[in-house]
């Protein structure tokens, strides 16, 4: 398979990696209907550890179905599926790359925490080019988090895998709006890149600074349109040099998750991250959505 011009451009930003994990990051990028456009479309599955299965799937009940889940990931050509089982995984050897979802937080917890439920033994399955983790920063355990995704990252070196960083703003004492403000979101996107992240997953940036102390040092920067956001986020994640996929959030109507892709591929975003807004949806309705998304990306839509 030869690798297309965009992707050689970023594999350039990883020349200090081994083989075998600039060989993962390659995988991912031309896999899929976005393939060979630097850009990424993923599908993640762990909202049913994070929300509850029956707020998850109940929208569209075959979804409770690790392997309708798979399946919807295949024949929707994503770039990889994200998520932290293996039930379905040799059914569909060699169908689609894996993001194996490694640290997770639940619904009936009080803190803002993380704990790690799929070790990373299960990472080293032929199938699985990388290992996520999220980190809630800013909440009170964020130091912990972060002490952990740093061994793991040190792990996933020795191992050729690449590492996604679920960089999500929460807790502490940001507020409901604070969690996706523009100085917090592309902050989080920084300490990401900084601790060794590949991928690195935010969240869409909402206009204002959160920290009064930012609102000088945002003046220059345009934060009226969200690719104006988008592309102070990228700018964050060292000058691009880092893959950043934007998260689609809760269930809206298609119009408006199809407006937010635009405005990150127009901010030079470098994909998105989608799940309850695909896999919540009928079938046939999912695939159909994703093959807009990965359209746009593709830039074969504006």
């Amino acid at each position: 398979m030869q690798t297309a011009q965009r992707v050689r451009t970023i594999l350039s930003h990883y020349k200090r990696d081994r083989p075998e994990k600039r060989a993962n990051v390659v995988r991912l990028l031309m896999h899929g209907q976005s393939g060979g456009t630097g850009r990424l479309l993923v599908l993640p599955v762990h909202q049913g550890f994070e929300h509850g299965p029956t707020r998850s799937s109940a929208p569209n009940p075959p979804a409770y179905d690790p392997h309708y889940l798979f399946g919807l990931a295949v024949d929707g050509r994503v770039s990889a599926l994200a998520a932290p089982l293996e039930a379905g995984s040799d059914s569909f050897a060699g169908s689609v790359p894996m993001i194996l979802k490694a640290n997770n937080a639940n619904g009936l917890a009080r803190e803002q925490d993380q704990s790690v439920a799929a070790p990373f033994r299960d990472a080293l399955q032929p199938d699985c080019s990388a290992i996520g983790y999220t980190i809630y920063l800013g909440a009170d355990a964020q130091y912990g988090q972060i002490e952990e995704v740093r061994e793991a990252t040190a792990e996933a070196r020795e191992h050729g895998l690449a590492v996604v960083i679920w960089a999500y703003p929460r807790g502490g004492e940001l507020s409901e709006d604070g969690r996706t403000a523009l100085d917090v979101v592309s902050y989080a996107a920084h300490m990401a890149a900084l601790m060794g992240a590949h991928a690195i997953k935010t969240k869409v940036p909402g206009v204002h600074p959160k920290r009064g102390d930012a609102n000088d040092s945002f003046e220059g920067v345009e934060t009226d349109s969200l690719p104006g956001r988008v592309a102070h986020v990228m700018r964050c994640a060292f000058e691009g040099r880092r893959i950043v996929v934007f998260s689609g959030g809760g269930a809206k109507e298609e119009g408006d998750t199809l407006d937010e892709v635009r405005a990150i591929r127009r901010g030079g975003g470098s994909g998105s991250i989608i799940g309850r807004n695909t896999f919540q949806r009928p079938r046939d309705d999912a695939l159909a959505m994703l093959e807009r998304i990965a359209a746009i990306h593709s830039d074969g839509e504006t």
